[in-house]
């Protein structure tokens, strides 16, 4: 089998990403004061793991790149790691 073949999908990699990896990061974070830069760091991991996840993009001129923020936004539509604690919080103290 080649390692193309072996190949795992990208729904199946952000299957794993939600069900397995931004829990275990996200793992007490009820308790967390969200601040701006702690905000940033989550972003930047996240967008880090989706752009591993979802490759490289290939311009009209047939050169490759990277995704860009808005690319992985749109992706996620709306459900980032940062909506996910929000709503975690929003369990907790539903005042």
């Amino acid at each position: 089998m080649t390692r193309r073949a072996m190949r795992i999908a990208p729904h199946v990699h952000l299957i794993l990403y939600n069900t397995l990896i931004r829990p275990t990061v996200t793992c007490a974070s009820e308790t967390w004061v969200l601040k701006e830069n702690m905000i940033n760091k989550l972003m930047v991991f996240e967008r880090r793991v989706m752009r591993q996840i979802f490759g490289l993009t290939r311009t009209d001129d047939g050169c490759w790149r990277i995704k860009t923020n808005q690319e992985i936004d749109e992706i996620l539509k709306g459900q980032n790691i940062i909506a996910f604690i929000k709503k975690q919080i929003e369990q907790v103290r539903p005042c």
